[in-house]
């Protein structure tokens, strides 16, 4: 238990640190006593509405995100048992824009675009396996190429969908594409979910890490390997679209943090799963940080930050897998 709880409580106190710097740092800086009264019910109006109406909703909206997109990279991996599996480059969460940008077309709010989000990454899963399976079980490779051509299609249909759009939504639908915390609503419900997400998985990390091993391996070790699959799914597509929704569009981070904890902590399911939710988390919050202020007072899309960072980790991984 104590070797679970060190990692933990490191990447917690990473992720406290990160959310801290992201409500210090802004073109209103705030120094370490401003916050700490304002934490205490105190303080100046304009440091109070810039940190309990701007930045901390902000910063915890970035740190859900990136707490689910990790998550769902990590359980992509295990069940796919290749690295490079994310929702991201697996079409995943080319299917959630696609749904949530039909209900916004649609002028729906709220739910509907979560559950059309839902229904999006679901079909995008459902092809991409289907179609990747074959006549025999999956490759990495089939499933990488899959993946890549789904992403592919669901880009075109965003480019369509786009080009038929009234021109006054279009600068707030292409910023959303890139994956940016500028609207991002409240973050309750992506952190109730995270949370969920962890105490859920938690206790299936035994099973996990079975599976990892192979789908033979873990049904003679008596694992219910067919029901075991389909749930992380739909997790996956879940917490995929509740990301989506949340801050739009955003790649690699599901890649990279799982990938780099494992190099560090093991392959223990059991760990790695909420090291990721903590570790994707304050990763996303300080992109967001690195995004608010590198050409201020212009703000760039989040997704451009990790793209950067996910790009290099990515050709690397392909590199060492051929």
């Amino acid at each position: 238990m104590q070797r679970l709880f060190q990692p933990l409580a490191v990447l917690g106190l990473l992720a406290l640190a990160a959310v801290t710097l992201a409500v210090m740092v802004g073109s209103v800086p705030l120094a370490a006593p401003e916050l700490l009264a304002v934490l205490q019910g105190g303080g100046d109006p304009l440091h109070r509405t810039l940190v309990l109406d701007l930045r901390l909703p902000r910063a915890l909206a970035a740190f859900a995100t990136g707490g689910l997109l990790a998550v769902a990279g990590a359980l992509m991996q295990v069940l796919l048992r290749n690295p490079l599996a994310d929702p991201y480059v697996l079409g995943i969460s080319g299917g959630a824009a696609v749904g949530a940008l039909l209900a916004m077309l649609a002028g729906l709010a709220g739910l509907l675009v979560s559950g059309s989000a839902f229904a999006g990454a679901l079909l995008s899963t459902l092809l991409v396996f289907g179609l990747a399976h074959g006549t025999g079980s999956w490759t990495p490779t089939r499933l990488l190429l899959t993946g890549v051509v789904v992403a592919a299609g669901w880009g075109a249909v965003i480019t369509l969908m786009l080009a038929i759009s009234p021109s006054e939504r279009l600068p707030g639908m292409l910023y959303w594409l890139m994956g940016d915390l500028t609207y991002a609503g409240s973050p309750v419900v992506p952190l109730l979910i995270l949370l969920a997400l962890c105490v859920l998985l938690v206790p299936l990390g035994r099973s996990l890490n079975v599976l990892a091993r192979g789908s033979l391996q873990a049904a003679a070790l008596g694992v219910s390997v067919r029901p075991l699959e389909w749930l992380i799914y739909l997790l996956a597509s879940l917490v995929t679209a509740v990301a989506v929704t949340t801050a739009g569009s955003i790649g690699f981070v599901g890649l990279v943090v799982p990938h780099l904890l494992r190099l560090v902590l093991g392959n223990d399911q059991r760990l790695i799963l909420p090291a990721c939710a903590l570790a994707g988390g304050a990763l996303l919050v300080l992109a967001d940080v690195l995004a608010r202020t590198l050409i201020a007072p212009e703000q760039l899309p989040v997704g451009v930050i990790t793209a950067l960072l996910g790009v290099p980790v990515f050709l690397l991984l392909l590199y060492r897998s051929r």
